[in-house]
């Protein structure tokens, strides 16, 4: 009976490794789950990632343009930083982030700790100090002792603080879309529009920009390659971080996982739907002019990229003491 199970066990691993192997070829890869190397750290960074008290206010956190509720950022074109300022660009998903070749539209942080840090001293987003962001935590024991327990020392750091967000910020993987199981071989899991789509896809050249497992992520590409793209954002794109002339209007080449629940679209959120996306980045970048029905069938492909969201229990954080600083929500 014991060989019988080793036989059945081998014999899946083989068709799951055998259907992996056909699907190789594909310019998508499949997502795989996030790996937690250490669930202490990761728990701490979900709470500072949910913590309002990191900004002036005491009512911006992390998740205010990133919500976890709603793919991963807030559905509007520029987002709401601290009072009521309006950011410059949109906010790009927190899902899947991980995969990103460098952090923000122009790449400016190289990896999730260094993002971390920046909105939290940015005066038009959480128009905070990491002083006064360690402050509070410092006023706070409880907060004292779960650092100390990750970091075995009393004294707490910004560095430990963006460590900490950045780890929870690398479980936030979406696996399983509909595509993905296509891809591992279920051969219904997509229909027929969505097949056609993915057809047109690749075809159309989309893919190369839009590639791998985060279909997106790892280059920086110019905006409007065949015509100009008539922009009312003030971002000018990588070239902020370079200062090289070449890199105008380069940007990070957004992840597709889970598009349909990440719109306002590009970096200035101008594109409303993913039907007006598609639409203009045909135009503009392959000098495509899809029909509605080619158009409603890379939609329709797009959409089988929605995978499982982040799902775990609410943080319940600590509360403040007589020592904490107070908000300034209105300064």
């Amino acid at each position: 009976m014991k060989y019988k199970v080793l036989v059945v066990a081998g014999t899946a691993a083989f068709v799951q490794l055998a259907a992996m192997s056909a699907f190789a070829a594909e310019p998508i890869q499949v997502i795989p789950p996030a790996k937690v190397a250490d669930p202490i750290l990761a728990e701490l960074g979900k709470k500072l990632y949910f913590e309002p008290r990191l900004s002036k206010s005491g009512f911006i956190s992390c998740n205010s343009c990133h919500n976890l509720s709603m793919g991963g950022t807030d559905n509007l074109k520029t987002s709401i930083g601290h009072n009521w300022q309006k950011g410059p660009i949109n906010a790009p998903t927190v899902l899947n982030s991980s995969m990103n070749v460098a952090q923000f539209w122009d790449g400016r942080a190289v990896d999730l700790k260094a993002q971390a840090g920046g909105p939290i001293a940015n005066p038009g987003e959480m128009a905070f100090s990491h002083a006064l962001a360690v402050e509070v935590l410092q006023s706070i024991p409880r907060y004292v002792g779960e650092f100390k327990a990750v970091f075995k020392s009393d004294k707490i750091t910004i560095d430990e603080v963006t460590k900490a967000i950045a780890a929870f910020e690398e479980t936030l993987v979406t696996p399983n879309s509909r595509f993905d199981k296509w891809l591992m071989g279920d051969k219904q899991a997509l229909n027929a529009d969505e097949l056609a789509g993915y057809a047109l896809f690749k075809d159309s050249g989309c893919t190369a920009c839009h590639n791998g497992p985060a279909v997106g992520g790892a280059s920086f590409q110019k905006m409007g390659v065949v015509e100009p793209y008539k922009a009312n954002s003030p971002a000018e794109g990588r070239v902020a971080v370079t200062k090289q002339e070449a890199d105008r209007f380069n940007f990070k080449v957004p992840t597709l996982r889970n598009v349909e629940l990440t719109y306002p679209y590009f970096h200035d959120g101008e594109a409303a739907t993913l039907t007006e996306a598609v639409d203009i980045m045909g135009r503009i970048q392959l000098g495509k002019k899809f029909t509605d029905k080619e158009n409603g069938q890379i939609v329709a492909f797009l959409k089988t990229l929605t995978g499982d969201q982040p799902d775990f229990k609410m943080p319940i954080l600590p509360p403040s003491t007589d020592a904490t600083p107070r908000p300034k929500p209105f300064e």
